[in-house]
């Protein structure tokens, strides 16, 4: 993330950083964790595929986003794998209030473009959000091999959250992109402001 251009950080960046005391409620719950992980990863590649069946027809969209999917899909497999190594299990999903609640700001009605402009930036502020958690987990964890676990993550979901930036530009005019960022961005903080600190969410 360090290596993002000052104008990208300034674009993308969120209002509000995550409360320091997530990290050590993580550590506490490591099983829980890596299982909502898991379980966002999913979600990550199986969105990446609704975007692709709905907008077939946006060809530069198609082919950016069909490699995303092999490599959200590869990193479930690498928590999987995690927790099999630590002879943990993967617990049930949980409903997801932090997603639920930007979904519940994506606009419902208006023009095409107008909601594959919320899809494609409710894509991008959870990247940018997973992101910033990861890069918490990778210099607040005690343990040095899951510090390094997570910084893997962190420099892939840094790359992530731009495309889906730089995707919006390239349909939408940047200024109206830039707008509704912003807006994005004041409802993400106000969200993260009122949620409950918790150890056994990504999110």
């Amino acid at each position: 993330m360090e290596q993002l251009s000052t104008d990208v950080k300034n674009i993308l960046g969120l209002q509000l950083p995550t409360d320091p005391r997530w990290v050590n409620l993580a550590e506490i719950e490591l099983e829980e964790i890596l299982t909502d992980h898991a379980y966002c990863e999913q979600k990550a590649a199986t969105t990446c595929i609704s975007l692709i069946q709905r907008y077939p027809d946006r060809v530069e969209m198609v082919e950016e986003l069909s490699p995303i999917v092999t490599e959200e899909w590869g990193h479930f497999r690498m928590v999987l794998a995690e927790l099999k190594k630590r002879k943990l299990h993967l617990c049930k999903q949980r409903k997801d209030e932090y997603v639920n609640k930007l979904l519940s700001f994506q606009k419902k009605d208006g023009s095409v473009e107008d909601r594959l402009l919320d899809r494609l930036l409710t894509m991008a502020l959870i990247e940018a959000r997973s992101c910033e958690r990861f890069k918490r987990l990778s210099e607040g964890l005690d343990d040095e091999y899951m510090r390094s676990f997570y910084r893997k993550f962190m420099e892939s979901e840094a790359g992530h959250y731009t495309l889906f930036i730089n995707l919006a530009e390239l349909y939408l005019p940047k200024q109206k992109v830039r707008k509704r960022w912003n807006e994005w961005l004041q409802f993400e903080k106000a969200v993260m402001e009122s949620a409950e600190v918790r150890g056994d969410r990504i999110h």
